[in-house]
């Protein structure tokens, strides 16, 4: 790991890159075909071209001329591309023209014109194949922006005109996407923006402020996972957009400063190498899976310190308020009728969920027949109905009664015998402290008393239901609990508006059917289904009401009562 000291921020970044720069030529051998065995020939083709695109950029970029490790690193791709056994390859298998003209293109930006080549990179162009063959938008935005700097001609579309048709302009949702999806939102970035030397000519309906809220939110995700690759690309994403004020930014240049190794290398994230590749050799690992995160740390580092970089303060993106109302209305509905017809001994979570739901929407009507109809049934209920569910949900559950003046015998008895054994306590565990607030504010324990209970300490927010880094899992798996969890724990948290959670609002939007019921269980027997649909709900619902609290109270401001 570094151990740079803390200091001037500037000159840790330029130590990231030195380092960098010096751990990548110290291995330049490595990146030449000649020398690579057999199974390792196209890695190599590819680290390559990566390393003399670094070279090309240091070039463009910083108005010093190279020195050092940056022209020792160029005297090994100059000497590289000088063999007709590479260069000709060109002409063998146009397919692959990418991996050679992003070589000719960073020889050309450094002053080093090779003709002979450039003829080589212009007949494959024109060769009716190698620039027509069908690609990916974000790939065919890294050949027209390869042949721009080769200054080769072709009569493709301009970049502009490939860009409404990339995943980055087209709102991703946060939790569909794969890593293999974040790299084509970087490198869509990185050709659009010609690496912060251009301004892109953005779709007419698209707020390019979005797109820094969705690197952002991505590198919420990839801080968590501590993929230092695309914490590295995301954070030359924002410094090719111009923005240095982000405080996700800010966390990402910690992140890249403090798992630098001391010789200069980052290490990538697992599977990055096929175990295959490296065949027991652990020098040639240890290149392998550093390489290209250690160019991309170089690269961050290079885009922070360039003059000719674009710079501008961090836009903010509208942050649409959530509308949630009308799903939750009629999934309170759906829950409502549906558990009423089941047992309420088992479906009283489904209960306490309408309840609070009811109350939160201002229509607590909605749950007035569902709580009389639970309160008779369980009248004469046994404790251990009660105390099964634990005092979260009977919690909800009396609060729900109490609004209604509505009374259920042996829930009273409960609670009360509850509290009489909450007042024999010295003093309660912090995880309980939340138990205690319900008990006063169902009027069954005095305000002074919990204190002295709790030792007059906030009470605890319970840990969340699902880690932010765990939501591609879920959207993945159909985990529709583990997302409204995520939701439900980010609102109370105040986030009901941050990218990721309208992300996941929405994902979790999309899965409510005609009836109101939350999910799709995807079988065909019908209590299955009844079950699955129950759960779904009852957790949406809880999630839903969350937010439309909490935008309800960003608007109107806080609110008095229990």
């Amino acid at each position: 790991m570094n151990t740079t000291q803390p200091g001037d921020g500037s000159s840790q970044r330029r130590a990231v890159e030195t380092r960098a720069v010096a751990w990548l030529a110290a291995r330049r051998t490595l990146i030449d075909p000649a020398e690579a065995a057999p199974g390792r020939v196209l890695f190599a083709r590819k680290a390559l071209i990566e390393t003399a695109f670094l070279v090309g950029l240091r070039a463009r970029l910083a108005p010093e001329a190279l020195d050092g490790d940056y022209s020792t690193l160029l005297d090994q791709v100059e000497e590289i591309a000088a063999r007709p056994s590479y260069r000709e390859l060109i002409a063998r298998d146009e397919a692959a023209l990418l991996l050679y003209a992003g070589t000719y293109a960073a020889l050309r930006l450094c002053g080093r014109e090779d003709p002979d080549f450039r003829q080589l990179i212009t007949q494959a162009a024109a060769g009716g194949y190698a620039a027509a063959f069908e690609r990916v938008p974000y790939r065919q935005l890294d050949l027209l922006h390869t042949l721009e700097l080769c200054d080769v001609p072709h009569t493709l579309p301009a970049v502009d005109d490939v860009l409404p048709f990339t995943l980055l302009c087209n709102r991703p949702n946060v939790l569909k996407l794969t890593d293999r999806d974040i790299y084509a939102i970087t490198h869509t970035i990185f050709y659009a923006t010609d690496f912060g030397l251009r301004e892109p000519r953005w779709p007419g309906d698209f707020d390019p402020a979005a797109v820094v809220e969705l690197l952002e939110a991505l590198l919420v995700l990839t801080l968590g996972q501590q993929n230092a690759d695309l914490v590295g690309e995301l954070l030359c994403c924002l410094l090719c957009l111009g923005v240095r004020d982000s405080e996700e930014g800010r966390r990402a240049w910690e992140f890249l400063t403090a798992v630098q190794e001391a010789d200069g290398r980052v290490n990538g994230p697992p599977g990055v190498v096929h175990p295959g590749l490296a065949d027991g050799d652990d020098a040639y690992r240890h290149w392998a899976t550093g390489y290209h995160t250690t160019i991309v740390a170089a690269l961050a580092a290079l885009l922070d310190r360039s003059p000719k970089v674009v710079r501008r303060p961090r836009p903010s993106a509208p942050k649409p308020r959530p509308a949630v109302e009308q799903p939750l209305r009629r999934a309170v509905v759906w829950l409502a009728d549906t558990s009423g017809r089941n047992d309420p001994a088992a479906s009283l979570p489904a209960a306490a969920a309408v309840a609070h739901a009811a109350g939160a929407l201002g229509e607590p009507e909605l749950a007035r027949p569902l709580l009389l109809d639970f309160s008779e049934r369980l009248a004469d209920a046994g404790a251990e109905v009660w105390q099964g569910h634990g005092m979260e949900v009977v919690g909800e559950f009396a609060y729900g009664l109490r609004a209604h003046g509505i009374t259920c015998a042996s829930l009273d008895l409960f609670l009360k015998s509850t509290a009489a054994a909450v007042e024999l306590l010295d003093r309660v565990p912090p995880q309980a402290a939340h138990n205690v607030r319900r008990l006063v504010g169902l009027g069954l324990l005095a305000p002074q008393r919990a204190t002295a209970l709790t030792g007059g300490a906030e009470a605890p927010h319970p840990a969340p239901e699902t880690a932010v880094t765990e939501l591609p899992g879920a959207w993945k798996d159909y985990h529709l609990g583990h997302i409204a969890g995520f939701v439900r724990d980010s609102a109370r948290a105040g986030r009901a508006q941050h990218r990721i959670t309208r992300d996941a609002i929405s994902f979790l939007l999309a899965q409510q059917s005609s009836c109101g019921a939350f999910g799709r269980p995807a079988c065909d027997e019908p209590s299955s289904r009844e079950r699955a649909l129950l759960s779904w709900t009852q957790s949406t619902v809880t999630a839903l009401a969350a937010v439309h609290t909490a935008c309800g109270a960003a608007l109107t401001g806080p609110r008095s009562g229990p």
